[in-house]
């Protein structure tokens, strides 16, 4: 069975502890965040995010909007290349670093065209996560 995606609708989203209200806020969420579904619990559903990080969101903050993130380079300066078209002779656009959340237009060949703001391009598959 394929994974279940969703991704976070808005900023400043609640990660908690588990399914509730009044459990913990782990961490807070971006717009676009992509997050892998592990289980649902009535209104909850329980995530694991790109760092295999594990918590809970409510199902009214998230859904199946395509976004991926950047998940190579973690903890070094270094950026991707974001290019014209889906192979590396194409131009450089732009670069991204670790963590940049992109809105996924398409797929193929191994590769995401994605959007950030103003900037669209191709990015290879391997060095993003989500959907």
């Amino acid at each position: 069975m394929a994974m279940e995606m969703v991704a976070v609708k808005r900023n400043n989203v609640n990660m908690r502890s588990g399914p509730g209200l009044k459990k913990k806020v782990l961490w807070k969420l971006g717009k676009g965040f992509p997050l892998q579904v592990l289980k649902r619990k009535g209104k909850w559903i329980r995530v694991r995010d790109f760092e295999g990080a594990v918590g809970w969101v409510h199902r009214s903050v998230v859904n199946k909007s395509k976004h991926m993130i950047v998940k190579a380079h973690k903890g070094s300066n270094k950026k991707i290349n974001v290019r014209s078209g889906p192979t590396t002779k194409s131009r450089i656009v732009a670069k991204a670093h670790y963590g940049v959340v992109f809105k996924t237009v398409d797929q193929k060949q191994g590769w995401a065209k994605v959007q950030h703001g103003e900037v669209t391009g191709w990015i290879k598959r391997s060095l993003l996560w989500g959907f």
